[in-house]
């Protein structure tokens, strides 16, 4: 591997850490787009590449979050345990459904959300928005439908999964963005996880290039979350909304190069 790739691929990481660091959200659709043009790989390799980066990057990530208080555990792992079983059922179904159209319909709907959290603006916990039922029992139903929810659409489209997670959270928990984030990117630690155990099982990760990739991710990602943590809620909700409108055209634009 020339030192031109490497730098390249390091590249790539710094911009798969901020992405991750402020949306908290994975970086497939950026890691994978790249990976597949321009150096090649089969579109699992590319994915499970792109996985190991980010388990890596969201943990990192998540742990700056969980010190500035902006986790909520407890969400966290109901979702999570929603969007695993879901994430089974949607990898089951994807292979009957074709995967264009799909991708082009979340491409639009990251568009939508990203426009719709711009118009919302900052906002602060309120327990009369969202879905914040008194009975914890039927709260904790809640989240892990939710999470079946998130782990459906991941599972068909291929990922997407923090992303889901991150617009169900803010458009229906109406958590702050900050906790938004911080909550989400705890899911995509699992989720990942999860998903790349199953392609490391298959021999589709390429470890050295995920290093390299990680390295910047990382970097970035440290960067990006306490940039995040620092500034208030209606400038980390427009930064939030501008990256959704980003990821949903890179998604539009990828689909139509195929």
């Amino acid at each position: 591997m020339n030192i031109y790739l490497i730098i390249g691929m390091i590249i790539l990481g710094l911009v798969t850490g901020m992405v991750t660091s402020m949306i908290g959200a994975s970086g497939v659709n950026i890691t994978v787009p790249v990976l597949t043009l321009f150096l090649g790989l089969n579109s699992h390799m590319a994915i499970g590449t792109s996985l190991m980066v980010d388990v890596i990057t969201s943990i990192v990530v998540a742990i700056s979050y969980f010190r500035h208080g902006n986790v909520r555990l407890q969400a966290s792992l109901w979702i999570t345990v929603g969007s695993i079983i879901g994430a089974q059922i949607g990898s089951h179904w994807a292979g009957n459904i074709p995967d264009g159209p799909l991708s082009i319909i979340f491409a639009v709907v990251l568009i939508i959300s990203g426009l719709g959290t711009l118009k919302k603006g900052g906002q602060t916990f309120d327990p009369n928005k969202g879905v914040h039922l008194k009975n914890k029992y039927l709260q904790t139903l809640v989240l892990i439908l939710l999470g079946l929810g998130i782990g459906l659409i991941s599972g068909l489209v291929g990922a997407g999964g923090g992303v889901m997670a991150l617009i169900i959270i803010i458009f229906i928990l109406h958590y702050p963005m900050h906790e938004a984030v911080g909550t989400s990117t705890v899911i995509m630690v699992v989720t990942a996880l999860s998903s790349l155990l199953g392609y490391a099982r298959l021999g589709n990760v390429d470890w050295l290039l995920g290093l390299y990739i990680s390295i910047g991710a990382v970097i970035a990602g440290i960067l990006g979350a306490k940039f995040a943590n620092s500034i208030n809620e209606k400038k980390l909700n427009k930064i939030v909304a501008l990256i959704f409108v980003f990821l949903g055209i890179v998604m539009l634009v990828v689909n139509l190069i195929k």
